[in-house]
């Protein structure tokens, strides 16, 4: 289907969703070629601005962006070209490697966010305003976020924030969400970490959602739409066995859902590239060097290969 009303990607309030998850990688151009081979239609290159506090000037980041919009969620590709304390964070994030570093929660009120956090025992920084020109077909428009993060290091497995998007059909128009291998949802995102049970108890406090335990030596933090996966290197072994872990923590997979995984097949075997697995209701892609994380690709009607088998804790 097509997004109809670009206003039904925000949640209601205190709900959340998996919005968007962020690779961080050293040249837009190799990251988003490996993307591209994957089957997904990414959006034109933007350089991003931000505002760092009420009153202060909105000034560049020294990032910019390309995205591959789903009818729910999308992917970011992010790297740096300049200067900046956001732009030496990637810098500093890919020393550890290359690939996924960023989860993003959708929320309808990141300052709410902000205070909740707060008192759930996080430090906290002020809520940043995020924003970057777009193309639309009436013209350029300027599209608008509120970020709610905890400082960088707080949680080890990279950034994880709150956003809040306050012009929701800049980004989402309906020319940018037909992708070769027929993406239409974002479900998942795997985390792969040395002690699960507490990175999933850390998570819990942060999203204010208890964790469900998994058969796989992991846990669950299930959203409004979506889910944040914590596994061991144990139970990441146990699902998605090849991949290859350069250090822990990592953010190893993501899962979008597709309209058929025939499709998919013939994407990766258009492009070469060999699977991890392949069951009646799920494809992954052998890692891309210049991506980092594993593809999962799940049928519409089909269950993530790390829910199969789960019990309640």
């Amino acid at each position: 289907m097509t997004v109809m009303n670009p206003q039904d990607q925000i949640p209601a309030r205190g709900d959340y969703v998996l919005d968007h998850i962020g690779f961080f990688v050293p040249g837009m151009e190799k990251g988003a070629a490996a993307l591209q081979r994957l089957g997904f239609f990414l959006t034109p290159y933007t350089a991003q601005q931000h505002s760092l506090g009420p009153g202060q000037p909105v000034v560049p980041a020294g990032t910019g962006n390309r995205l591959a919009m789903f009818e729910r969620g999308y992917l970011e590709l992010l790297s740096p070209f300049a200067g900046g304390s956001v732009a030496d964070q990637l810098r500093d994030a890919m020393k550890r490697y290359v690939g996924l570093h960023l989860i993003a929660l959708g929320t309808a009120d990141a300052e709410a966010d902000h205070a909740r956090i707060a008192a759930a025992g996080f430090a906290t920084v002020p809520v940043v305003r995020l924003q970057r020109d777009v193309e639309t077909p009436e013209g350029k428009r300027i599209a608008r976020f509120s970020v709610t993060r905890v400082p960088p290091g707080t949680m080890e497995e990279g950034r994880i924030q709150f956003c809040q998007h306050h012009t929701p059909d800049v980004p989402w128009q309906a020319r940018w969400m037909t992708h070769a291998n027929g993406a239409r949802r974002l479900t998942d995102i795997v985390v792969c970490v040395a002690d699960a049970r507490e990175a999933a108890g850390r998570y819990a406090r942060l999203f204010g959602r208890a964790p469900h335990r998994l058969s796989w030596d992991g846990w669950s933090l299930d959203l409004e739409r979506g889910r944040v996966i914590v596994l061991s290197p144990v139970g990441l072994a146990a699902i998605l066995p090849g991949i290859e872990v350069p250090t822990l923590p990592f953010m190893a997979a993501f899962a979008v859902e597709v309209a058929d995984l025939d499709t998919v097949r013939s994407v990766l075997a258009a492009h070469g590239i060999t699977k991890l697995l392949d069951t009646a209701t799920a494809v992954a892609a052998t890692p891309l060097p210049n991506l980092g994380a594993t593809a999962v690709f799940l049928a519409g009607d089909g269950r993530a290969p790390w829910l199969e088998g789960d019990a309640p804790a």
